[in-house]
Protein backbone atom coordinates (compact mmCIF):
# COMPACT_ATOMS: atom_id res chain seq x y z
CA UNK A 1 0.00 0.00 0.00
CA UNK A 2 1.06 3.61 -0.86
CA UNK A 3 -0.16 6.56 0.48
CA UNK A 4 0.05 9.45 -2.32
CA UNK A 5 -0.62 13.48 -2.46
CA UNK A 6 -1.97 14.94 -5.27
CA UNK A 7 -2.21 18.47 -6.49
CA UNK A 8 -5.47 18.85 -8.26
CA UNK A 9 -5.84 22.39 -10.23
CA UNK A 10 -9.73 23.38 -10.60
CA UNK A 11 -10.27 26.12 -12.60
CA UNK A 12 -7.39 28.63 -10.93
CA UNK A 13 -7.54 26.58 -7.80
CA UNK A 14 -5.29 24.20 -6.64
CA UNK A 15 -6.50 21.93 -3.95
CA UNK A 16 -4.69 18.79 -2.53
CA UNK A 17 -6.33 15.11 -2.62
CA UNK A 18 -4.88 12.39 -0.11
CA UNK A 19 -5.17 8.93 -1.32
CA UNK A 20 -4.45 4.91 -0.05
CA UNK A 21 -3.70 2.34 -2.69
CA UNK A 22 -2.01 -0.49 -3.99
CA UNK A 23 -1.06 0.80 -7.54
CA UNK A 24 -0.64 4.43 -9.49
CA UNK A 25 -3.73 3.38 -11.36
CA UNK A 26 -6.16 3.21 -8.53
CA UNK A 27 -4.47 5.92 -6.57
CA UNK A 28 -5.90 8.22 -9.85
CA UNK A 29 -9.19 6.58 -10.07
CA UNK A 30 -9.72 7.25 -6.29
CA UNK A 31 -9.07 11.35 -6.62
CA UNK A 32 -11.71 11.27 -9.57
CA UNK A 33 -14.45 9.18 -6.89
CA UNK A 34 -12.97 11.60 -3.65
CA UNK A 35 -13.58 14.95 -5.62
CA UNK A 36 -16.89 14.22 -7.26
CA UNK A 37 -17.92 13.06 -3.96
CA UNK A 38 -16.52 16.07 -2.13
CA UNK A 39 -18.18 18.81 -4.60
CA UNK A 40 -21.41 16.31 -5.51
CA UNK A 41 -20.96 16.95 -9.38
CA UNK A 42 -17.82 16.24 -10.90
CA UNK A 43 -15.57 19.74 -11.13
CA UNK A 44 -14.20 20.79 -14.04
CA UNK A 45 -10.61 19.47 -13.51
CA UNK A 46 -7.62 21.13 -15.47
CA UNK A 47 -4.77 19.17 -14.31
CA UNK A 48 -4.39 15.87 -11.56
CA UNK A 49 -0.60 16.38 -10.76
CA UNK A 50 0.96 13.14 -8.71
CA UNK A 51 3.41 15.13 -6.56
CA UNK A 52 4.56 12.51 -3.67
CA UNK A 53 4.13 9.31 -3.09
CA UNK A 54 5.20 7.53 -0.21
CA UNK A 55 5.02 3.08 0.72
CA UNK A 56 3.04 2.90 3.65
CA UNK A 57 5.15 1.60 7.12
CA UNK A 58 4.67 1.75 10.94
CA UNK A 59 3.42 5.28 10.06
CA UNK A 60 3.96 8.05 7.54
CA UNK A 61 2.36 11.24 6.98
CA UNK A 62 2.01 14.61 4.90
CA UNK A 63 2.52 18.36 5.44
CA UNK A 64 -0.14 19.92 4.04
CA UNK A 65 0.10 23.51 3.14
CA UNK A 66 -1.32 26.48 1.63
Amino acid sequence: MHLYRFEVTIEEQVIYVVIVANSDEHAFELVDIELEKHYLKMPNVKETVLYEKKRIRGGTGFVLGN
